[in-house]
């Protein structure tokens, strides 16, 4: 992994230019509020040695069907031949097992909730390694870490598109970057394999919505995921899409008071960060974020996106979800990146715990995280009904439902730090890290 090493250290020495690249001026921004000692600080509660293991996980039933599947009601877990997902940092993963502030640029897309290839399931608790347990072969989990701003080949990040810092607007190009890849690639039959797409994001919209009201509209936000899942449905044949709901964003107000390492969060989302508690710009961003939740819910909870070989379903799992506390009430950070903003790989395994269990309940009936405090118990695809469920309330009924309530169960590095002392930094960092995924 020398090359890890030496590609973050030659961005902290060169300044790491990217043009348009506002995910990399916010965090180096944020830098220059830290003193030497809080860039070394180490958090050993956000990381996870090499050696844990998870205990096995099996089902009654895991094998794929007898023949193909035609129908999307019809494809169970071990149909699935290729595995894909599309959104922001929360999918790249970004900071996911750092230890330190400088560790945050490192993507370990290999331990994304929706996509992450690192090991096995017994490892790390990923969508892509509960799939690997009914189909070892699945095609396009992300086998490794990248680093932000650094070009990646697909031997690196899979099929996980993601790109740290994206916006809404951005998806459309993801979408046509992975329908590209999917018709070309050696290792998919793009005619007949069954692929899983997950796709989240809309959260950098909240986070940026007070510098730009239009661009980061609910308007825009329909418009432009309308237009990626019109691509994908018009143009790949045997896919199911899981679109993540939004979180309800203002509880991350919270995430930043109890350490001195949460300033950087003030960059990443300022719009919900700085504003004072009560104020009107914070009460209707708290309205934006809730508009944009139900704008999807009135986009997906409709018949526009199925037909006999493609669907695309609204998982609601974190519709309602509150961030993870002790019993005094206080946020477990340890849930939390050093940038109090991104999740620990202990907050990406119940993110994906909490998809795998609603990609098996049907619409109406599927599972909320009302909090992360209590773990999410991963069930088996029902007996009766081995299926990922696909099929829209609105094809049976004929109009849309109404969502119910949640069911239980490019800039340079900013100067005040030297190349001297940042390369040293980076190299106390990458020491103390050598023995973690």
């Amino acid at each position: 992994m020398e090359w890890l090493l030496i590609a973050v250290a030659t961005c902290l020495l060169a300044s790491c230019p990217v043009k348009g690249d506002d995910w990399r001026w916010e965090y180096e921004e944020g830098l220059r509020h830290y003193s030497e000692e809080a860039l070394k600080k180490e958090y050993p509660e956000k990381t996870r040695p090499a050696s844990f293991k998870h205990p096995p996980f099996r089902c009654p039933d895991m094998t794929p069907s007898t023949s193909i599947p035609t129908s999307v009601e019809l494809v169970k877990a071990a149909d699935i031949k290729v595995i894909a997902a599309l959104g922001d940092s929360l999918t790249t993963a970004i900071g996911a097992n750092a230890t330190t502030v400088l560790g945050i640029p490192i993507e370990f897309r290999h331990v994304s909730w929706s996509i992450g290839g690192y090991g096995t399931f017994q490892d790390v608790i990923t969508l892509a390694n509960i799939i690997r347990l009914f189909n070892p072969s699945v095609v396009g989990p992300a086998p490794t870490k990248t680093v932000h701003g650094t070009p990646a080949p697909l031997s690196e990040t899979g099929f996980n598109l993601a790109v740290t810092g994206h916006n809404t607007f951005n998806l459309p190009g993801q979408t046509r970057h992975l329908i590209d890849t999917l018709k070309t690639y050696e290792g998919v039959n793009f005619d007949e394999d069954w692929k899983l797409l997950t796709i989240l994001i809309g959260m950098n919209d909240i986070c940026d919505y007070c510098k730009d009201k239009s661009l980061f509209s609910v308007e825009n936000f329909v418009h432009y995921m309308s237009v990626s899942l019109e691509m994908l449905m018009n143009e790949v044949p045997r896919m199911i899409v899981n679109v993540v709901q939004i979180l309800p964003m203002e509880t991350l107000r919270e995430v930043q008071k109890p350490t001195p390492g949460c300033l950087l969060q003030r960059s990443f989302c300022s719009c919900l960060v700085k504003p004072a508690t009560g104020s009107a710009d914070l009460k209707e961003l708290i309205e934006i974020n809730l508009q944009f939740q139900t704008a999807l819910e009135q986009l997906l909870y409709s018949a526009r996106f199925f037909k006999r070989d493609f669907a695309v379903v609204l998982q609601p799992f974190l519709k309602y979800a509150d961030p993870p506390r002790h019993p005094n009430g206080k946020i477990d950070m340890s849930f939390f990146t050093p940038d109090c903003f991104h999740f620990t790989m202990k907050g990406h395994e119940e993110l994906a715990k909490g998809l795998w269990n609603n990609m098996f309940q049907p619409e109406g009936e599927k599972f909320m995280v009302e909090s992360f405090s209590n773990p999410i118990q991963l069930m088996c695809p029902p007996v009766d009904h081995p299926y990922i469920y696909t099929k829209p309330n609105a094809v049976k009924t004929g109009q849309s439902p109404q969502p119910g309530p949640p069911s239980s169960g490019g800039s340079h590095l900013t100067t005040f730090i030297s190349p001297i002392t940042a390369l040293a930094s980076l190299l106390f960092w990458w020491a103390t890290n050598m023995a973690l995924i």
